[in-house]
């Protein structure tokens, strides 16, 4: 089920309604009705699907109690093991095994051997790659003595399924959502009231601002041989746009959505457009799982052992690593990924570990000439990686920077149609006006309380909404982290 769909707009109301109104009095009626509308909107993809989540959530369920409840550490570390091999094992044969596959095929045959193993048919579960790291958190966290495990398998299949943020993220950890299970949630009309800006915002993004890019970027992505090298960098420009417009906006939707049923979700995306080095972007991008590999994965490297410069490059080299791999089985996730650590030797050679860790222009509407200059040269070196994260392959990908190495690129961006998108081009702007005035918010509309004049905040909203209602009768597309 879409969120930007008709069956969503009539399933979440009808949610909302039932749950304050009807099993409101009675917790436990309450996380069982949130389990069991979080199985009906992940099922409205695949039923088959459903057996997978309900297979991640029993084995961590009874792997969390053993865990816990044994004192012998080998034993600790044989359950935590079943709970790394169910959930990766069943996130590496639908996401990776064809990977393999093929790359098994096209290694020997460098050799002159004909394997020819035949791809499997496998359709990838929505959203496996969040719900897995979603649950593995939960067991590595109790075998860390960090938490303690639940022994309500009601409220434990509502934190694994829980639908707002169940097939994009944000990727939450137990220690914040799972005591949300656990109080009576009381209606706020303040929170649901902010939750619908949030909601509204995000909405926006997708619907007006990725939407709308998607149109030109798939044209010259597909066109790329035939145009000039301006176009090129336009396209990977608007890609830019819109991943962050369609990524963000479906946090922004399932943050929004949590609130209106009393729960508060980790803030996903801190306004990254704005950072001023790569490191400040990779802080404000998609943060829940950058602070996940940084705390299961850079951490415990660390503890391993090692100092100086090429022990911390190894790290960042291998977190980025697992990071293009977690988004796809592609060597040009593999290549982004490895850009990005690439993106890191500079700052870990010349500057200092802190980095900018303060909002750009704390104490100020605008920001400094230097400033700017840090967020041109981080947005620029952002849009060259991203590239290969729309390319289709290495080969396409190394196509399109070649063609942007011209003489074209001085010029203006042109083909037949390129006229359509000034439309859009104001609608972005506008965009990064809102999204700057509401940098120091945890989302973007929540700004607009600042602005004293009521008539010029109605008057914002009644654009966002009618923007959307425009565009909404206009092509979707799916959010493009579904297939993640």
């Amino acid at each position: 089920m879409l969120f930007n769909s008709l069956d969503f707009a009539v399933f979440l109301p009808l949610v909302f309604l039932f749950y304050w109104f009807v099993v409101n009095r009675n917790l436990k009626l309450q996380n069982l009705f949130v389990a069991i509308v979080s199985y009906i909107f992940y099922g409205w993809w695949e039923l088959e699907f459903l057996l997978l989540i309900f297979i991640s959530t029993i084995t961590d369920y009874f792997v969390g109690i053993r865990i816990f409840s044994t004192s012998n550490y080998l034993k600790k570390r044989v359950y935590l093991g079943l709970s790394l091999f169910v959930n990766l094992g069943m996130l590496a044969y639908f996401k990776y095994a064809n990977f393999f596959i093929t790359n098994f095929n096209e290694a020997f045959s460098i050799f002159g051997s004909n394997f020819n193993i035949h791809s499997l048919n496998i359709i990838l579960p929505v959203g496996i790659s969040f719900y897995t790291f979603q649950t593995l958190s939960y067991t590595i966290d109790i075998y860390k003595n960090k938490i303690r495990p639940t022994k309500d398998f009601i409220v434990f299949s509502a934190f694994v399924s829980f639908f707002p943020q169940l097939v994009a993220g944000p990727i939450e950890r137990a220690k914040n959502l799972l005591p949300q299970f656990k109080v009576k949630r009381e209606f706020r009309y303040e929170k649901a009231v902010d939750g619908l800006r949030q909601i509204l915002w995000g909405l926006f993004k997708k619907l007006v601002i990725a939407d709308n890019c998607a149109v030109y970027v798939n044209y010259i992505f597909e066109n790329q041989a035939d145009l000039s090298a301006s176009t090129l960098l336009f396209g990977a420009v608007l890609f830019t746009f819109q991943i962050y417009g369609d990524f963000s906006g479906y946090s922004d939707i399932a943050i929004g959505t949590a609130r209106l049923f009393g729960f508060d979700l980790m803030q996903n995306f801190a306004y990254p457009l704005f950072s001023r080095d790569i490191p400040e972007f990779w802080r404000r991008w998609h943060i829940s799982l950058t602070t996940w590999f940084r705390d299961y994965v850079y951490i415990p490297l660390i503890k391993l052992g090692g100092r100086g410069n090429f022990y911390r490059l190894r790290n960042i080299f291998i977190l980025f690593f697992l990071t293009g791999i977690w988004h796809g089985a592609n060597w040009t996730f593999i290549a982004w990924g490895t850009l990005n650590a690439v993106y890191f030797i500079p700052y870990l050679i010349f500057k200092n570990k802190k980095s900018h860790k303060g909002i750009v222009a704390e104490n100020s509407n605008f920001p400094s000439l230097k400033e700017v200059y840090n967020i041109f040269i981080s947005f620029i070196l952002s849009v060259l990686a991203i590239i290969l994260f729309r390319a289709q392959t290495i080969k396409e990908a190394w196509s399109f920077y070649l063609g942007m190495v011209d003489a074209s690129l001085f010029s203006m961006p042109y083909y037949r149609g390129i006229g359509y998108s000034r439309p859009l081009l104001i609608l972005i702007f506008v965009f990064m006006l809102i999204e700057w005035y509401g940098r120091k918010e945890s989302h973007a509309l929540a700004g607009l309380s600042n602005i004293k004049f009521p008539l010029m905040r109605k008057l914002i909203y009644f654009l966002i909404i009618l923007s959307i209602g425009v565009y909404m009768w206009a092509e979707t597309s799916d959010f493009i982290y579904f297939q993640f």
